[in-house]
């Protein structure tokens, strides 16, 4: 990791993107020095209770329900040992690398905004570990997304201890043999180093920010796919002028008809179409003011998760006051409940399920003979073959799963901890399902861009050199019809690269930027 940059954590700047390359390994990590004077501040401010004899909920207490257990000083090591252990219950499958990778980020970033008092050596643990990949094995079900993600944190903090499993090329091993063979050594928890390290947000962001990584292409994308649509069904611009959107300000919808202006700008097929239709199907004409709400949505998404990941989480906060010690210097709080996010991404999900819903809704409008004027379903002889009808059946599949991931995560609660834990946000469960859901997205966003190309092939005149150049990529995974032929994997392939990004910012080093 030596030739690559660093990204420092300090608990105020860091972005999304900067998540991203910690998680895909394209950066190593440290601590701002910045950073440094808060995180010991607070950790005094733990030292003295801990010296003094205070009792004070976190730090010498019980957790939970059992808040009003003393602990006495020889048992606190012990106690935060108890704590990992007893919460690491989490289920289901392992959280990849990169999910891991995110989460870890986030926590350190978290840490280091200097509330949480949690020694640094168990900051400088997590640094050491992102620097030599070593990644905890985490199974991603058991957070309710209050008292922050509590069981998936947990393993994470297990794995910190020497204790737990590591997610290696071989498969799951123990930490205590990574650590060997690496030369290092486990971390010793001191008080309230075990609550910091497991309460927080840190499991729903990581999730969120994968979305929000994977979105912020697609949805970029998506406006490049509808404009191919557009060009296939020589649909009018003029729903797509400027003072349509002045006078119906929302920001979103007049971004994307000004993408679609500039996309289709030197449209040729546009520029000599027919005047046939006095007006175009609304999953056409009203594509600005749908998508355009997909924009807005995600545009608070994004500001949400930016203020997310530089916040204190953890429960209780520390704001130290040298010159006036006391029991007011720890705060117990909230901050660790993760309504904001899992309303934000229960938005989002349901934002991408409208953006799907419409995209399967011109497919139809380009299969359907009647219509478009074209071969059914685009087939070279319709009939004998079958051409791209099943395509739009597989998206209606995407799309059903997707009508399904819409319904609020958040919207469900459970009390927890003997009624003291009595409503939780469901965060975790809702970050996740907007990750799972962006995959969906993206195959229907590939279904109608594979229809889109195909309906291209019957234009007598070219489309623009935006449109151009997607089809061209496309066709580097899927060739034009020649009969009928399984479609699935290129179907697939099409999906991953749109979900993974690049192509975008290809298309538009080669033939403009479009409007944001």
């Amino acid at each position: 990791m030596s030739d690559l940059p660093t990204v420092y954590a300090d608990g105020s700047t860091v972005s999304p993107q900067e998540i991203m390359m910690v998680a895909n390994q394209q950066a190593k990590v440290d601590v701002s020095e910045n950073a440094w004077p808060g995180i010991h501040a607070a950790r005094a401010v733990v030292d003295r209770i801990v010296s003094t004899g205070e009792t004070v909920y976190g730090i010498n207490t019980g957790f939970g329900a059992l808040v009003s257990e003393r602990i006495s000083p020889e048992d606190l090591t012990q106690l935060q040992l108890n704590l990992i252990r007893s919460h690491a219950t989490a289920l289901g499958d392992y959280m990849d690398i990169q999910a891991v990778r995110a989460m870890m980020f986030i926590r350190l970033n978290s840490l280091c905004k200097g509330h949480s008092g949690i020694h640094p050596d168990c900051i400088r643990q997590l640094v050491i570990y992102l620097n030599h990949d070593i990644h905890p094995a985490i199974p991603r079900i058991g957070s309710l997304g209050a008292s922050g993600d509590l069981a998936p944190l947990s393993h994470l903090a297990m794995a910190l201890v020497g204790e737990g499993e590591i997610l290696t090329s071989d498969g799951p091993r123990p930490t205590s043999e990574i650590l060997f063979e690496k030369g290092l050594v486990a971390v010793d928890l001191t008080a309230k180093d075990g609550l910091s390290l497991i309460n927080g947000t840190s499991q729903m962001s990581a999730f969120a920010t994968l979305a929000h990584h994977a979105l912020s292409d697609l949805l970029v994308m998506a406006d490049v796919i509808l404009a191919a649509s557009m060009d296939a069904r020589q649909c009018s611009l003029d729903p797509m002028r400027s003072d349509v959107h002045e006078v119906r300000a929302h920001r979103g919808q007049g971004v994307v008809a000004a993408r679609l202006r500039t996309i289709l700008a030197d449209s040729d097929i546009l520029q000599h179409k027919g005047g046939a239709r006095v007006q175009d199907a609304y999953s056409f004409r009203c594509a600005p003011q749908v998508h355009g709400a997909v924009i807005d949505a995600f545009s608070r998404f994004d500001e949400m998760l930016r203020i997310e990941l530089n916040s204190a989480t953890d429960n209780p906060l520390i704001f130290p006051t040298p010159d006036q010690p006391g029991s007011h210097e720890v705060v117990s709080q909230g901050n660790f409940h993760g309504e904001t996010v899992a309303l934000n991404c229960d938005s989002m999900s349901l934002a991408m399920f409208e953006l799907a819903s419409i995209s399967e809704r011109r497919m139809d409008q380009m299969l359907d003979p009647a219509r478009s004027g074209l071969p059914a379903f685009l087939a070279n002889d319709s009939g004998l073959e079958s051409g791209l009808m099943i395509v739009q059946y597989s998206a209606g599949s995407s799309l059903a799963e997707l009508h399904g991931q819409a319904t609020p995560r958040s919207a469900f609660s459970t009390s927890t901890s003997a009624g003291q834990e009595d409503h939780v946000s469901m965060g975790a469960t809702a970050a996740w399902n907007l990750l799972v859901g962006v995959r969906r997205l993206s195959e229907v966003l590939a279904c109608e861009l594979l229809i889109a190309c195909e309906s291209l092939r019957h234009a007598s005149l070219k489309s623009s050199p935006h449109v151009e150049g997607l089809v061209a990529l496309v066709r580097t995974i899927a060739e034009p019809l020649n009969g009928d032929r399984t479609t699935s994997k290129e179907l697939r392939k099409l999906a991953t690269t749109l979900m993974n990004g690049g192509w975008l910012a290809r298309l538009e080093a080669e033939h403009g930027r479009l409007p944001r």
